[in-house]
């Protein structure tokens, strides 16, 4: 897959929480090694113990890491500072999170996420689907300007884009597209991630 992206400033490349958990934070390492000038994001879905796991996640050469929304004020504050320390970037991921206005403000103006991710869940969509419902109109797009307005951090969207649906997201205010299981699904890689880099 790594072969095949197109090697653009605006390809992001992610260690996947199951990919992390599957073969250690050290993955992002040998990423690393096969796209040396990559923004490689650790999606660690941080909950405790952030200092611990963002510093793992900084020392294998990590860009970014994802810290999950459900954890407490105080330890997202943790991890935010230790991202800031560490010198990289903040990610936010609010799946499944409620009042998720409160939390964010909630959090100190020196201590707001980098990036905030409107992150629609798998399961969820799987559950539904298996059930006979339909998906196409779920999306988890709705309060981007809200966020923006909040934590004035960038966002980024994810669950179910695809280059059909990617206008409205950007129409919205999406800063950051990620896109899954439409570029690793596919038997064309490059063709698939161009199929969404058009639309920049």
């Amino acid at each position: 897959i790594l072969d095949e992206l197109p090697d653009k400033e605006r390809v992001l490349v992610e260690a996947g929480t199951p990919l992390v958990k599957k073969f250690g934070v050290g993955v992002v390492e040998d990423i690393r090694k096969l796209r040396p000038s990559a923004f490689i994001i650790a999606d660690l879905k941080t909950l405790d113990v952030g200092r611990v796991e963002i510093k793992m996640a900084a020392d294998a050469t990590a860009d970014a890491v994802a810290i999950s929304g459900l954890g407490t004020i105080e330890s997202i504050m943790k991890a935010i500072h230790e991202t800031q320390k560490q010198g990289i970037y903040s990610i936010l991921d609010m799946m499944n999170v409620k009042d998720f206005d409160k939390k964010l403000s909630a959090l100190p103006d020196d201590l707001k996420p980098d990036i905030v991710l409107l992150h629609r869940n798998v399961d969820l969509e799987t559950w539904i689907k298996e059930h006979g419902g339909d998906v196409g109109e779920m999306t988890e797009w709705g309060n981007i300007n809200e966020i923006k307005e909040i934590t004035g951090s960038l966002v980024a969207v994810a669950g179910g884009i695809t280059p059909e649906n990617v206008e409205e997201a950007i129409d919205k205010g999406a800063d950051i597209i990620i896109a899954g299981r439409y570029i690793i699904g596919s038997r064309d890689v490059r063709r698939s991630a161009q199929d969404f880099l058009a639309h920049f």
